[in-house]
Formats: C-alpha cells, sequence, structure tokens
C-alpha cells in the first residue's frame, strides 16, 4: 500500500509540476493561462500592475502554457533564478543583469521596455525639492531638512536606484527621518501617502495609484538617472536544446505583438500607457 501511495503522489507531482518546471521549488503568487505546460516568472511592479497577465493571457493559447507568477523585487527575483526556483526574471538593475550573463547562470537579456522613477511627496514640499535640478539635489534637500523619506530598504532595482542616487549626493542617509518599510512599491508608496513622506515610485505604479494616493504629488522627475530599463532574462539552455517556454516567452514579448501590449497597457483605464516600449527605452541603455 505504501509503494502505491508513494507512485501515486509521484503521478500527482508530474501532472502539476511538469519536467523542467520550477514550481517544486517557487510558490506561484497568480498563475495565468490555461495551457497544458507550465513556466516561472519573478517579478515585482509588472505583476503587481497586471501587465505580466496582460501579455501571458496572450502567451497562453499560443504556446499551450500557464505562467506562475512569483512576486519579488529585482534582486530577489535574480537571486530566485541562480538557485534555479525560477525559469526566468523581468527586472531593472542592469549592473545585476549583466553580472549574472557573465556569471553563465542567466542568458538571453532582451530589453522589453522602461518606465522611469518620480519623487512624490506631501504638497508643502517641506524639502524643497520641485527647485531642484537633479536627483542628486533633490536627495540632498531631503536630508538636510531631515525631512521622511521612505525606503523599500530591500535590495530591489527601485531600492538599488535610491542608494545610487544617495551615492551621488554623497550621502549615506540614517536617522529618524529615514525610513526602511522592507515592502514592494505599491504598499510603500501607500504608506508615505498615509504618513506624510517622500518617496522615489516607478511611474507606472504612480499612474495606476495616483487616485488612492490624494496626499502625494509628484515633485521632482526628468532626470534621465531616473530612467528604468527593464530586461528579461532567463535559465541557460543545453546546446542544441529546444527553446524552453521561457525563452519563447521572451521572444514573444520583445516582438511586435508583445511590444503593442506593452506600449498600451494601461491606457485606457489611466489616460496614459504605464510603460514605454523597448524602441523607446533603447535610447537610455547603458554600455
Amino acid at each position: 500500500m505504501r509503494i502505491k501511495s508513494i507512485l501515486a503522489a509521484a503521478l500527482l507531482a508530474l501532472l502539476f509540476f511538469p519536467p523542467g518546471s520550477a514550481l517544486a521549488e517557487a510558490t506561484c503568487t497568480e498563475t495565468y493561462g490555461e495551457g497544458t505546460e507550465i513556466f516561472s516568472l519573478a517579478t515585482g511592479s509588472p505583476g503587481e500592475l497586471g501587465l505580466l497577465r496582460a501579455l501571458a493571457e496572450v502567451f497562453s493559447p499560443l504556446a499551450d502554457a500557464r505562467l506562475c507568477w512569483v512576486k519579488a523585487g529585482s534582486g530577489a527575483s535574480l537571486a530566485l533564478l541562480k538557485e534555479g526556483e525560477v525559469d526566468m526574471v523581468m527586472v531593472h538593475a542592469p549592473a545585476a543583469e549583466k553580472a549574472a550573463v557573465a556569471g553563465g547562470w542567466a542568458e538571453q537579456r532582451t530589453l522589453i521596455g522602461s518606465n522611469e522613477f518620480y519623487i512624490v511627496g506631501p504638497e508643502s514640499d517641506p524639502a524643497g525639492i520641485a527647485a531642484a535640478a537633479t536627483a542628486a539635489e533633490a536627495y540632498r534637500k531631503i536630508a538636510e531638512s531631515e525631512s521622511k523619506f521612505f525606503s523599500r530598504g530591500d535590495n530591489s532595482g527601485t531600492h538599488k536606484k535610491e542608494l545610487a542616487v544617495w551615492g551621488q549626493a554623497g550621502i549615506a542617509p540614517a536617522g529618524d527621518w529615514y525610513v526602511v518599510t522592507g515592502d514592494f512599491m505599491t504598499a510603500t508608496l501607500k504608506r508615505a501617502d498615509a504618513e506624510g513622506g517622500y518617496f522615489m515610485t516607478d511611474s507606472s505604479t504612480w499612474i495606476a495609484e495616483r487616485e488612492t494616493t490624494p496626499n502625494l504629488k509628484v515633485l521632482f522627475r526628468g532626470d534621465p538617472f531616473l530612467v528604468n530599463t527593464y530586461h528579461a532574462l532567463c535559465r541557460p539552455q543545453a546546446e542544441g536544446e529546444a527553446p524552453s517556454l521561457a525563452a519563447r516567452f521572451i521572444e514573444f514579448v520583445a516582438s511586435g505583438p508583445g511590444q503593442e501590449i506593452i506600449r498600451g497597457y494601461g491606457a485606457a483605464a489611466g489616460g496614459e500607457g504605464l510603460y514605454n516600449d523597448a524602441a523607446y527605452a533603447g535610447q537610455f541603455e547603458q554600455d
């Protein structure tokens, strides 16, 4: 009887977690599509804001596939990919992405689009950042006035960019005014709204959530350093192996139909798209 139970469990595992799937390691936040095969993708805001669902629902019938979204910031997403716990990622951490490819544990790094970072805060703007010429100057003003500032502090792409701006400003932020949430983009944005602090949010989240954060406004934007390019990467494949579902999904996202989805996503609801396409993003690529 025990042998029969083990065989039954193994059969169920094969049914729900097909060979080559990373689902035995990673837990799905949500699953999209109705296909028989499944692959996993780790990302943050593109999943939170629904872009991933929109892409997956078009790809699913083309590939007879389901997509498991694992919610994680860029740093955590890349760690999951390195450990083989997901099949691919969508991230915005260029230096870490290049290191992953150089290290041999990621491949097919493909530019898929962009957004940008805004620094939002209370309309009263106690630090006076609206008059700043650069993001670094805005950060210096916040630190000098010790105005409340919220940091995700989670090694996400947003956190990495925030630290880079502090570096440009020559400041190591610390003190009661500097609040580390350890949370995702939307949750931290809403906390800044509730507590009247500054926060660097991506433009996509801001467009989607600005009606729910009435106490905040965009006070600084436009520094080219704050443009946020997204890339997709997947696990390496053996030479001669047929393209994986993850590799095929990257090709789809970078194709004409995929780019059309990215360009138009959110426009109907928010009056403007949440993301720019790869053609626009390319001008901000760093060699």
